[in-house]
């Protein structure tokens, strides 16, 4: 999220972050949000009988900014239907794994109990089924002989916060788009996805 705070505030990406929202009331990014004079609303799950019932909070408080896209950075809850209906197309998010490989929890352990060569993340609209929209843009990296968990998680992360970034601002420029699930960039249709390696973009 402070990636994409920052890359608007310097003009990477032409748009204004409406508001930052968030399910845990202790986020940090809330009050990393609030130094950045953004606005700021929790809608705690804990509160709701159930996700249907909490989403439908959740959209009712983000209609009220009227957002062009919603961006999802570090939020972990799976989202109803609903609520993907209600924002199709709108929704985009990363996942540190080159997909479809490892949807879901602890992706860079499961590439190394694979012995993968190559690591990365992607970033994808959303969909209903986890981690199974449109790809957009990946990173890539080696994963090196000495390579942990911890260690792969951090190097893909510093290439998240450049890739995301990108994403959003061409999102933003109107160079890409999602029409039911199938991605456009500059008016073409996205065959596969772009890739982000070694400080340059490859089509």
């Amino acid at each position: 999220m402070q990636a994409i705070v920052d890359a608007v505030a310097n003009g990477q990406i032409p748009a204004q972050v409406a508001a930052v929202i968030s399910n845990r009331p202790d986020a940090k990014g809330l009050q990393r949000a609030a130094d950045a004079s953004i606005e700021t609303a929790v809608i705690d799950h804990k509160h709701y009988a159930d996700r249907e019932e909490c989403d439908r909070a959740l959209i009712e408080r983000i209609d009220q900014y009227q957002p062009d896209l919603i961006v999802l950075a570090g939020f972990m809850r799976i989202l109803s239907d609903d609520f993907i209906d209600h924002f199709a197309d709108r929704i985009i998010n990363i996942h540190p794994s080159l997909l479809p490989k490892y949807k879901g929890l602890h992706p860079h352990q499961r590439a190394l109990d694979a012995g993968d060569k190559e690591h990365g993340a992607s970033v994808h609209f959303v969909n209903k089924e986890l981690d199974s929209g449109a790809v957009v843009l990946q990173t890539r990296l080696a994963i090196l002989a000495d390579d942990d968990a911890d260690s792969l998680a951090a190097r893909t992360l510093q290439q998240e916060h450049i890739i995301y970034p990108l994403a959003i601002q061409w999102y933003a420029e109107g160079r890409l788009e999602c029409r039911d699930d199938i991605v456009l960039f500059d008016n073409k249709i996205l065959t596969r996805p772009i890739i982000w390696q070694d400080q340059h973009i490859q089509f």
